[in-house]
């Protein structure tokens, strides 16, 4: 799946000490992400000088990224962030969630530097462990990130980032079914109130009965999901993937339509266009390539690009092969994942 990695750090603790607080009637509106983030404000209103509030509410708007995939919220993390460190110089915790962000801004070189330092600070800190698995990753240190995981269980038999960190690299090293029964015993794990940590596993777990052929499955599963955090967009693009396997094609592109109307990169428009073209639109789908194009070469200087996509849409549709390969050298450069 997309930057799974990503997606499996974010399924992070949830803001120490927060279930504890009591809940308004206005607060079954808002989504999990919200809730910390409100609760993060509270805090720092009555102490403007807790530089712990600034850490829980940095963590709270990246939850939010993942919730919404609005990449605006890791900006406003990292300006918590700052008030935090103001305070409270290198202070641990926002040291941490940092590298969290970095994970989910795809700058994984750096993250996995930053990582290896804290872990060299704190080396018995569980979520460092699942840093330093996230990072090698996505870089295709397996062995190193298989370490990392590793002890993020003997850390902490059962921890659900642990879990979820082994069941993607069971994946890659082709072990389906031992991912999927990692991801329901993470599933099993996550507490009722956290949705949208339950909706990402769900979806993680249709992810992997779709590769394996068991197309039903993936259905109910993603309609749980739905129903569960209702407009989810991992969710959405995952059921879009069974309605084509189902040759269902006008309905894919209506799920990917929502999809790209709430969460509008580029790497989403490239979904859509493949799906248009599966509907017989050739005229949309040529406009939405275009547009494709465009935006992916605009953000082909950073981390977090579409620049795999661009790789196949050159490929497979322009098709022009030299920039095909020029753009999956470029990406290789720095990254040497499968």
């Amino acid at each position: 799946m997309k930057r799974i990695a990503a997606l499996l750090m974010l399924l992070m603790i949830t803001l120490a000490g927060f279930a504890q607080q009591p809940a308004s009637p206005s607060d079954a509106k808002l989504s999990p992400a919200e809730r910390n983030m409100a609760l993060a404000q509270h805090l720092i209103e009555k102490n403007p000088k807790d530089f712990e509030a600034y850490n829980a509410l940095a963590l709270a708007l990246s939850r939010r990224a993942r919730e919404s995939s609005d990449v605006k919220f890791y900006s406003l993390a990292e300006d918590a962030l700052q008030q935090s460190f103001a305070i409270s110089p290198n202070n641990f915790d926002g040291q941490r969630t940092h590298v969290w962000l970095l994970l989910g801004k795809h700058e994984f070189p750096t993250a996995l530097e930053e990582a290896k330092k804290l872990n060299l600070r704190m080396p018995d800190d569980v979520m460092v462990y699942g840093f330093l698995a996230d990072a090698n990753a996505e870089l295709g240190n397996y062995k190193d990130a298989e370490t990392a995981a590793q002890w993020m269980l003997d850390l902490k038999p059962g921890s659900i980032p642990g879990l979820t960190r082994a069941a993607y690299l069971r994946e890659l090293f082709g072990d389906v079914e031992g991912s999927m029964q990692l991801m329901d015993m993470a599933y099993q794990s996550t507490p009722p109130g956290e949705v949208e940590d339950s909706a990402w596993i769900l979806t993680q777990m249709a992810h992997l009965n779709l590769s394996i052929g068991k197309i039903d499955e993936a259905e109910r599963l993603l309609k749980q999901a739905l129903v569960m955090f209702p407009g989810y967009h991992y969710a959405l693009g995952n059921l879009a993937k069974v309605r084509i396997q189902q040759k269902r094609y006008a309905e894919a592109v209506e799920l990917l339509q929502q999809r790209y109307q709430a969460a509008p990169h580029a790497e989403n428009l490239y979904d859509l266009a493949e799906a248009l073209q599966l509907a017989g639109r050739t005229g949309e789908a040529q406009k939405a390539f275009a547009e494709f194009e465009t935006k992916s070469l605009l953000e082909s200087q950073k981390k977090d690009n579409s620049s795999r996509e661009l790789v196949f849409y050159y490929a497979d549709y322009a098709p022009q092969p030299a920039k095909a390969l020029e753009v999956a050298n470029q990406e290789h450069a720095w990254r040497h994942d499968v």
